[in-house]
């Protein structure tokens, strides 16, 4: 299964559909409320665990990830236990046997999630509009295969390696709170004094 070689030739991405609820997962697939500029993508490398993968999805999901992969994942890891926002019927996932079938599309910088010394601290980047994050395994690393492939390497700081999907969530999160468009957190305590207005959607005419 390959990637599109343009962003815009990827499947639409579900924060720009109407919202609606999923009767048997009872989450809401909706517009974002904070959308970003950009895409992004987030994955794994020799994922293990069913239940790992299963809530790095729902995650992405939740915070509007363009598509979600997986490079040399497990046959059980692949049944995703935990995605009960159903998050494959609103955006595709891609599974990748080995790293030589990786594709992503022209112009996605490959972000890895690792504790290296030399990684740069995730509160000090600046993540590219068009990204593909990807993390190890439950027990290991980023491949060295991988990491070279990798345009940036990030670390969260922490004294000791988190689980992958809370990882995941973290990273995600980062994202959206530095490219969304939120209010300036006040000097004080509390939340911001002036609520941004909701983005005004503009239509574009043309004429023959």
């Amino acid at each position: 299964m390959t990637q599109p070689s343009d962003p815009t030739d990827t499947p639409p991405n579900p924060s720009g559909s109407a919202a609606k609820v999923d009767a048997d997962s009872r989450s809401v697939a909706g517009p974002s409320p904070h959308p970003t500029r950009g895409y992004f993508a987030i994955g794994g490398e020799r994922t293990s665990k069913s239940l790992n993968l299963g809530n790095l999805m729902r995650s992405a999901h939740g915070f509007g990830a363009a598509f979600t992969f997986t490079i040399g994942a497990t046959y059980r890891a692949l049944e995703a236990a935990a995605d009960t926002s159903k998050g494959r019927q609103h955006l595709p996932h891609y599974d990748w046997q080995s790293l030589d079938q990786m594709m992503l599309p022209q112009g996605c910088k490959l972000v890895g999630i690792e504790l290296l010394d030399d990684a740069i601290d995730l509160p000090s980047f600046r993540h590219p509009l068009q990204a593909a994050y990807v993390l190890g395994p439950e027990a290991g690393s980023l491949s060295d295969d991988l990491l070279s492939k990798c345009d940036y390497v990030v670390k969260i700081p922490t004294s000791f390696c988190v689980n992958v999907a809370m990882a995941g969530a973290i990273v995600m999160y980062d994202r959206v709170r530095t490219i969304g468009r939120f209010a300036q957190r006040p000097v004080k305590p509390g939340g911001p004094d002036v609520v941004l207005p909701p983005p005004q959607r503009t239509t574009r005419h043309f004429s023959r």
